[in-house]
């Protein structure tokens, strides 16, 4: 199985703090890749080095076998790789459909078939098209902000917390799509601190610390890992 992405020796700095040490790391195409580690490890860092918003200091990114450095984020982008940021960050004065549009700003093709891949995704999506971004459920919002990467028509799609302060039955939810989302043909590269739920999805984990990755291996290794257990898992046993 091809690498559709791959970091090599990323090193990124911010004045005398180094948030991302060296890593490397490949996302094979058409899977799920998870990054799990305690806040401040460079999870997000990495994904926002990838999409074009942080510089590195060192290393390289490399989209079918093409570098990504020094491109800017809409021509990333174009090229097929879109972010979920963490917050959802979506357009609070617009509308559902403005927002989704948004999402599809730089193709020129047609993008109905894609607005209906999005919403029977997310049927309530299509139900509230008009109803104004900023006034949805954090849950709802979260929907929408993962509706809008996917009207770009990526090849890979880059998730930043989204389960974060989400109720329980929202996140089950939002891990469902994510697996549908793959199973229609789009790779992942998801940063989760909930790692349980990231684990179970991923077929590819890395565990990142302080900067640095650790460990590696699949998500089901991770899972019955007794390290990740209990750093990351809560010590939990196998049934």
């Amino acid at each position: 199985m091809s690498n559709i992405l791959e970091i090599r020796g990323l090193d990124v700095r911010f004045g005398g703090i180094h948030a991302v040490s060296n890593i490397s790391l490949d996302v094979p195409e058409g899977q799920i890749v998870t990054l799990i580690g305690a806040n401040g490890a460079g999870k997000s860092t990495t994904l926002r080095s990838i999409s074009g918003i942080v510089k590195p200091a060192g290393g390289d990114i490399l989209f079918e076998g093409q570098s990504l450095l020094g491109k800017s984020p809409d021509k990333i982008v174009s090229m097929g790789v879109t972010m979920v940021p963490e917050g959802r960050k979506v357009f609070p004065n617009l509308s559902v459909l403005e927002n989704l549009r948004i999402g599809a700003y730089l193709r020129k093709d047609n993008i109905s078939s894609d607005l209906e891949y999005v919403y029977s995704l997310f049927p309530r999506l299509k139900e509230r098209h008009w109803q104004m971004a900023g006034t949805m459920s954090g849950g709802e919002q979260q929907m929408l902000a993962v509706g809008r990467a996917l009207m770009a028509k990526p090849r890979v799609i880059m998730m930043d917390e989204p389960s974060l302060g989400l109720a329980p039955l929202v996140v089950r939810d939002i891990f469902s799509i994510i697996r549908k989302i793959n199973e229609d043909g789009i790779t992942v590269l998801l940063v989760e601190q909930n790692a349980n739920m990231a684990l179970k999805i991923a077929h590819l984990g890395y565990v990142l610390e302080t900067g640095t990755i650790t460990m590696t291996g699949t998500g089901e290794a991770l899972l019955r890992d007794e390290r990740v257990k209990e750093a990351y898992l809560g010590k939990q046993k196998d049934k």
